[in-house]
């Protein structure tokens, strides 16, 4: 029996129970551990109560007369509800509010069905009441900017953002029909290693926003949903920069005092978050959060008891997150009562030992890195922690460590201050008194070597004193690097593309940082749609050279942006070195974008040694093809962009047939996208015109020429994947050249 068949096999049983209490114990001991199915039957027999409410009613004029008109007893019920809409019409904009699914301190999220352009079921979330102050909806728009630069599989897509005719901001966004990430892991019996495969592409999620300029300030499991997409587990991160935009009181969970606001949940809440000091919540701070979920994904805790923190008050709670050190993970789970424990393991499919053994040790100082009090101490970014976890899984070093005694010291001096200045004090007395003994004993015998010790000591001072203005320096400049990259970032999120370069041109940037890559991509591609083809080589330069952190669908998509700027200027030796670097960073390797590497390298003719060294990116690729094309799930739109370098290999190789193939197949597929049909079309005129098939290559070429033609007489822009994004109409207009040199006109 499988889980859907199981839920409503419990759900009738159940049913049938017509006193409470009986369905209640029943409920009990069959959904035990399970909260998430127990939920789920819950809200099903709720609705079948409701349901049974409503057709005993349906005898009433008024549902009669509104049936009559045409409605249906579901949109009957939910006009009826519409009441209870917290004063709101049940309509708002383009968007019918359906039902209330959330509620928090500030704002409402209702079910919505959006009309117009499009219709498909949305989340939409309102301020209240009261709280639509002149500040509030000013951030709610600078935030609105923000979010919709957002694009990621694991974060709930914004979709629209607005004001009621009364002023009333709301976002909308996509509906996520999942279950919060800490009941989904529990509820499957995910072991260790899924939890962590799961929590690697959350902190991509948050890598994303935070490039994005984005500061969640509130990640928790509740704002983290697992749906299911083609049978796999998605996480959804939701409510992103809902927090930033709002700051005022978010839930009945969050802390509130009269002199001043503190966004988040406390058992989330990073120890600056909790300070509320003059320094400003960086992306650090979602850092700690996002160490805070792994420890309860891997112990089932989170590392300080939430009621205990509220219940203590919120100066209690702040010295807490301040200066108490939490258990790690494995310390944790050995704490943990007989039968609490064996439940806990059995959710991870893993004994009690097995368990603890896996925590220590790796798990337990990538944690605790996570979770370090000094923000500087902990990683650098969301990419830095997935990037461990996965160094983890893969049996690699980590570069989370145990802190040194010296760190540990300095720990314990700060949370005992006057222990240790009046132990000091005392210390230093009694040493004066022995040093001035020993001094008056041995003053003139020990004068000459103090002398050579003291100069020695002030040539170590001045090397000292000169390494730390060095390091002073360095520290400085990149600074002033990171806060310029920061106005660069706000300057292009406000479309000021002009501005943001000609900042970047005072900016040094001497090491890899994503937030530079990211600016470097955007103005690289802003230079070359405005064919301002140098400036954009310089930009897509510079991004390859620092980009050592984006993952390879990010990088891969540089080096065809590069490529085509390139062929636009036509440097052939700068196309050499480009085809060169790609083919060593990834020529060896197989991966799912192993195709684009060779339409970067075979844009042009290539020396046979060159065509040898993609032997093994053609055959990632023709695997690539086979699993897209054949199967339950058929990638249309990837299976026919693959047949074009599947085609460009043969053609460079010299197997024209068989080049003449791969191109006639991905003509026969019916997702018509504008720049591959043109590339096709040139492709197969070339493949023809090397098998003397002049006439039909000549035919062929000018469908080509006409697509690529159609498109330059357009103001081209970014582009997109339905129509040919700009690099895939150079890449086409690069082989029409080809192709005209190698055809002669009629």
């Amino acid at each position: 029996m499988n889980s859907r068949e199981q839920e409503e096999a419990l759900f009738e049983e159940a049913r049938q129970l017509a006193d409470a209490s009986a369905r209640k114990a029943f409920l009990d001991q069959a959904c035990a551990g399970r909260t998430a199915l127990r939920t789920r039957i819950d809200s099903l027999l709720t609705a079948g109560a409701a349901a049974e409410d409503f057709f005993q009613a349906a005898t009433s004029g008024d549902l009669t007369k509104r049936l009559a008109e045409g409605m249906d007893w579901h949109d009957v019920a939910l006009e009826d509800q519409s009441a209870l809409l917290d004063g709101l019409n049940n309509r708002i904009g383009n968007y019918k509010l359906l039902q209330k699914i959330g509620e928090g301190g500030c704002g409402v999220v209702y079910m919505a069905e959006q009309e117009k352009p499009i219709r498909r079921r949305v989340a939409l979330k309102i301020i209240k009441l009261g709280m639509d102050t002149k500040s509030v909806i000013a951030r709610f728009e600078a935030e609105r900017q923000a979010l919709a630069m957002m694009d990621h599989p694991n974060i709930a897509r914004v979709l629209d953002a607005g004001a009621t005719e009364t002023g009333r901001p709301y976002f909308v966004m996509e509906l996520v029909r999942g279950i919060k990430i800490t009941d989904y892991c529990n509820d499957h019996q995910l072991d260790t290693r899924q939890r962590l495969n799961l929590f690697i592409q959350i902190c991509a999620a948050i890598q994303h926003a935070h490039q994005k300029g984005i500061i969640h300030r509130d990640i928790k499991p509740s704002n983290i949903l697992v749906t299911l997409s083609d049978g796999r587990p998605v996480p959804k991160v939701i409510d992103f920069g809902i927090a930033k935009a709002i700051e005022v009181r978010l839930t009945d969970k969050t802390l509130f005092t009269a002199y001043e606001q503190l966004i988040g949940t406390p058992a989330y809440m990073s120890p600056e978050q909790a300070a509320m000091s003059e320094q400003d919540v960086d992306t650090r701070s979602d850092i700690y959060s996002l160490g805070v979920l792994l420890y309860e994904l891997l112990t089932g805790r989170t590392p300080f008891d939430p009621k205990k923190l509220v219940q203590d008050g919120p100066e209690a709670m702040r010295r807490t997150l301040r200066e108490q050190e939490p258990p790690r993970p494995s310390t944790m789970v050995t704490t943990l009562l007989g039968a609490e424990l064996t439940t806990m393991a059995a959710q991870r499919l893993a004994e009690p030992p097995r368990l603890i053994s896996l925590l220590r040790g790796d798990l337990d100082w990538i944690v605790m890195k996570a979770l370090e009090k000094d923000r500087k101490r902990r990683y650098e970014t969301a990419n830095r922690l997935a990037m461990d976890i996965e160094c983890h899984l893969n049996d690699e070093p980590v570069s989370a460590r145990p802190p040194s005694r010296r760190y540990r010291f300095q720990r314990l001096v700060r949370r005992n201050k006057l222990v240790f200045v009046a132990g000091g004090a005392v210390a230093l007395a009694l040493f004066a008194g022995l040093g001035a003994s020993i001094w008056l004993f041995l003053q003139e015998h020990d004068a000459r070597e103090r002398a050579v010790r003291a100069e020695q000591q002030q040539v170590q001072l001045r090397r000292e004193a000169e390494e730390g203005r060095l390091v002073e320096m360095q520290l400085r400049q990149q600074a002033e690097a990171r806060e310029k990259i920061s106005e660069i970032m706000m300057l292009i999120s406000q479309n000021k593309f002009q501005a943001a370069d000609d900042l970047l041109s005072q900016v040094v940037l001497s090491e890899p940082t994503l937030d530079g890559a990211s600016v470097m991509r955007s103005l690289g591609e802003w230079h070359a749609l405005q064919k301002h083809w140098p400036e954009a080589a310089a930009r897509y330069n510079q991004l390859l050279l620092i980009n050592k952190f984006d993952n390879q669908d990010a990088v891969t998509l540089d080096y065809l942006e590069y490529g085509a700027v390139l062929a636009e200027m036509g440097d052939l030796k700068k196309i050499e070195t480009l085809r060169q670097d790609a083919i060593t960073r990834f020529g060896s390797m197989a991966f799912p974008f192993a195709d684009r590497i060779i339409k970067v390298s075979l844009l042009l003719p290539a020396p046979p040694e060159t065509i040898t060294s993609l032997s093994r990116l053609f055959k990632v690729t023709l695997l690539s093809y086979k699993k897209d094309s054949s199967g339950d799930q058929v990638d249309t739109f990837r299976s026919a962009w693959e047949c074009i370098p599947l085609a460009l290999t043969e053609y460079r190789r010299g197997n024209f047939p068989q080049a003449e193939m791969w191109i006639r197949r991905s003509l026969t597929y019916s997702d018509v996208n504008p720049s591959r049909v043109a590339t096709a079309h040139i492709l197969l005129a070339m493949a023809l015109q090397q098998q003397h098939e002049t006439d039909t290559a000549r035919a062929e070429l000018a469908e080509g020429q006409i697509l690529v033609e159609d498109y330059l007489r357009t103001k081209p822009d970014r582009g997109n994947m339905l129509h040919g994004f700009w690099f895939d109409w150079v890449y086409a207009q690069t082989l029409l050249h080809e192709a005209q040199g190698l055809i002669s006109p009629v």
